[in-house]
């Protein structure tokens, strides 16, 4: 097997599976980096502001509360279930924010006009708070998965289609030219050469959307459907379970970062098969 590299020379199989082992361990290098840091900041910030431990758990707590305690399994169990709900939820916003800035970043790049009356309505929809927007929401879909489809998607869209439309804008000019010249539409130029060239923003605007769409499925499941770990946190809170919040926002925030990471190594796979990124001797 060979892939071609940006030269347009070929690279052996063995040389791309070196390239992608290192890539996998340049993740797995950062996800512990990413781990460290927020548990030096985790434990800085409880001695720093000198928060009462009944209040600020720290990691022990944590891990006494999900290994150690006598009912560590049922608590366990009830964070897991709370989190499958929440990585449900969370799916739903990020797919449909994610195809909804697809189509209108598509529709934005043939058709000028349409951006100029549309991106100025965006973004003043963009600048009301959610908690605002909810309410009415929640009236018009319900309490079920189209509300939370559309938190979420609410979320994702707005930073996800500026992002893509950069990257579809980045496509080369000439190369576009040459579509032209051989009789090739808009529709043929988007297709053939924006959308290829425009591969690195959309990994960006994956990236990005991955913790707006876990932030928007804990706001929908808080203001909404009164389920998965967003309201759960809220009723922990509300009955000063704080082994229970902290373990819920420790697990939550340890899969967003796990997420993230399998993300950028689809990316640099994705990337380096394209010849986007230099082989393992470059």
């Amino acid at each position: 097997m060979v892939l071609r590299t940006p030269g347009g020379g070929m690279m052996p199989g063995s040389a791309a599976g070196l390239a992608a082992l290192k890539g996998a361990g340049r993740a797995v290098v950062g996800l512990l980096v990413s781990l460290v840091v927020v548990l030096l900041l985790w434990v800085a910030l409880l001695k720093i502001f000198n928060i009462s431990p009944f209040v600020g758990k720290g990691p022990l707590d944590v891990v006494n509360f999900l290994f150690s305690v006598p009912a560590a399994e049922a608590n366990r169990q009830a964070i897991l279930q709370n989190l499958g709900q929440t990585m449900v939820d969370a799916f739903l916003g990020f797919a449909a924010g994610m195809v909804g800035a697809v189509v209108i970043a598509g529709v934005f790049v043939l058709f000028r006009g349409v951006e100029n009356a549309l991106m100025p309505v965006a973004m003043l929809l963009r600048s009301v708070p959610l908690v605002a927007l909810a309410p009415i929401i929640i009236l018009i879909f319900g309490r079920q998965e189209p509300a939370v489809a559309a938190i979420g998607g609410i979320v994702v869209l707005f930073p996800a289609l500026v992002t893509i439309v950069f990257g579809l804008r980045s496509a080369s000019p000439a190369m576009i030219e040459v579509i032209d010249v051989y009789g090739g539409s808009r529709w043929t130029a988007l297709l053939k050469v924006a959308l290829p060239s425009s591969l690195p923003a959309f990994f960006t605007a994956v990236k990005v959307s991955i913790p707006g769409a876990i932030t928007g499925a804990l706001l929908a499941e808080w203001l909404a459907t009164g389920k998965g770990i967003g309201y759960a946190i809220i009723s922990a809170v509300s009955r000063a379970r704080n082994n229970e919040v902290w373990a819920s926002v420790v697990v939550i925030t340890l899969v967003s970062i796990i997420l993230y990471t399998v993300v950028a190594l689809l990316e640099e796979a994705m990337l380096r098969r394209s010849g986007r990124l230099p082989s393992a001797s470059g």
